[in-house]
């Protein structure tokens, strides 16, 4: 296989992915931006059993689960946050995007907001 081809095939394959609306990145990039400010200044936590964890005290605020998190997680987490009266966002992006836009090197499929600290996350959001 020609290289020069193959650099062609790649660059078309990653841009079809790549293309999102405007309104939608610019969306994401929002949540983003408030998630590092939580990061930075609050207290939250990331993962399918701190959240939980977190959800059963009545500590959350907030619980944010990725677009791939397993249907069934998916549906315990909605179910304990109803009973804790707790918002619920899902996430745009998947877990990799979720941990990546909280500053970490791993996946998170949920994170739940204790403190949000400086951010106004829960007040736009909602």
């Amino acid at each position: 296989i020609n290289a020069e081809y193959m650099g062609h095939f790649l660059s078309v394959y990653f841009f079809s992915f790549a293309m999102v609306s405007k309104k939608s990145k610019k969306a994401s990039e929002n949540i983003n931006s408030r998630l590092q400010l939580v990061v930075k200044s609050g207290k939250y936590s990331l993962g399918f059993r701190t959240s939980l964890a977190s959800l059963r005290q009545g500590k959350a605020k907030m619980i944010i689960i990725a677009n791939n998190c397993p249907p069934l997680r998916k549906s315990e987490l909605e179910y304990y946050a109803m009973l804790a009266k707790t918002s619920v966002h899902h996430y745009s992006g998947n877990s990799v995007d979720l941990g990546t836009a909280c500053g970490k090197f791993f996946s998170a499929s949920a994170m739940t907001i204790v403190d949000p600290g400086d951010s106004d996350i829960i007040k736009t959001i909602e």
